[in-house]
């Protein structure tokens, strides 16, 4: 497989700047980095990104997160690995990357339960780094990016 082009972020600086900026404007709220991890990886496996699915377990694996939680992204709701407020944070990062399956795509049930473990400016840091990574994979998968071909 070979890539169709070079990403497109990579090809206008400005857009690699805002891009950037948005990932690292998200990381000062109290979330935890490894459930922007998780929420990158489980987003990543649902719109079948390679490259963003390799750059972000080698990131959970940098900060120390077992085999098994890395593994079991897909399967999170079937394993005990994930805390309450990581459970909550994977829901909403699917339903946000799937808003094409329902109607009402975050429903209460899925906000609400998010809102039960993060305030306010923490959910802004979740909605917005499922954002973030929703264009990367968009951007990867358009393009055929090829995870491990650097």
């Amino acid at each position: 497989m070979q890539a169709r082009i070079p990403n497109p972020a990579l090809a206008t600086p400005a857009t690699l700047k805002a891009l950037i900026a948005l990932a690292e404007s998200t990381g000062d709220t109290g979330v935890p980095k490894t459930t922007h991890y998780l929420m990158h990886v489980r987003a990543s496996q649902i719109n079948g990104c390679a490259g963003c699915l390799e750059m972000h377990t080698k990131e959970m694996r940098k900060a120390g997160e077992s085999d098994e939680r890395i593994f079991t992204v897909a399967a999170w709701r079937d394993t005990a690995y994930f805390t309450e407020p990581e459970r909550a944070a994977l829901a909403l990062a699917e339903a946000l990357t799937r808003i094409a399956d329902r109607a009402d795509p975050v429903d209460d049930e899925i906000w609400d339960e998010a809102a039960r473990h993060y305030d306010e400016k923490q959910l802004s840091s979740l909605v917005l780094s499922i954002a973030a990574i929703n264009t990367w994979n968009r951007l990867n998968v358009a393009t055929r990016q090829v995870a491990g071909a650097s």
